[in-house]
């Protein structure tokens, strides 16, 4: 019988886990299928029982839900625990783990563009769940300072409680930085704009947007056309899924069968 995995999301449109993950199923000859699923915040619970009964054998997690699904898991990885994140859901034996790798895959995927993070100062917009996962991958690297904007109050004085480091800056205001990260959905709708005066923005600076469908959002499009260098997270894409993967495929070794 065929194992089956999915991504969960709202929204979910964009993602091209379900692509990625099924050229690795088959070029491993694995028996499975690899589907998006578009959820409801009150469908959690239910689908994180379906995993324990085995009707689904893992979960890949994207915004907003890597908070939501903690209080439904049996144990955390580490990295899971320290960010309050998760973004991959599976069965060992008759536990329901969630692990996080983001952070890995953020770092990696930044490392290959040969940017130097060690002792600069980065400026993340957003306060969602993959934040506190660059915010641990930054840490890693040594950054200098970590500047944090969200659209709502609430949530970046919840970043501020895990991360007592970070400066909240006022939404809609500019630090000065060495790279910019945004972490918000801005950008999945071709006509998001994120309200930035580029204009004073240095051309040495970094700009990296999480998101990589589509490749090239405002945000990078508008820093590119005042001369910044940009990046998409299409590599971090990449290297948290083939973590991910692994877990995953750990469904076809004799322990998880």
């Amino acid at each position: 019988m065929n194992k089956k995995f999915l991504v969960i999301g709202n929204p979910i449109e964009h993602s091209l886990s379900p692509k990625l993950h099924s050229y690795w199923i088959k070029k491993n000859n694995l028996r499975a299928t690899y589907d998006k699923k578009l959820l409801e915040q009150n469908e959690v619970q239910k689908i994180i029982l379906d995993i324990r009964e085995e009707k689904i054998h893992g979960l890949n997690i994207t915004v907003p839900f890597k908070k939501v699904v903690i209080p439904f898991l049996d144990i955390l990885s580490n990295e899971a625990r320290i960010s309050e994140s998760v973004n991959t859901i599976y069965k060992d034996k008759d536990k329901i783990i969630g692990d996080n790798t983001d952070i890995d895959g953020f770092k990696t995927g930044l490392e290959t563009t040969n940017q130097i993070i060690k002792n600069k100062e980065a400026f993340i917009l957003g306060a969602g769940g993959v934040v506190p996962s660059i915010i641990i991958a930054l840490k890693k690297m040594q950054i200098s300072k970590i500047y944090l904007s969200n659209r709502t109050d609430l949530k970046a004085l919840e970043m501020k409680k895990l991360f007592p480091e970070i400066k909240i800056i006022e939404w809609g205001k500019t630090p000065n930085f060495d790279i910019i990260i945004n972490a918000t959905s801005i950008g999945l709708n071709d006509k998001d704009e994120i309200n930035i005066d580029y204009r004073n923005i240095s051309k040495n600076k970094f700009f990296y947007d999480v998101i990589y469908n589509p490749k090239e959002t405002n945000f990078l499009r508008k820093a590119k056309q005042f001369g910044a260098q940009t990046e998409n997270g299409k590599m971090m894409f990449v290297y948290q899924a083939q973590k991910s993967f692994f877990h995953l495929a750990q469904y076809f070794t004799s322990s998880r069968q």
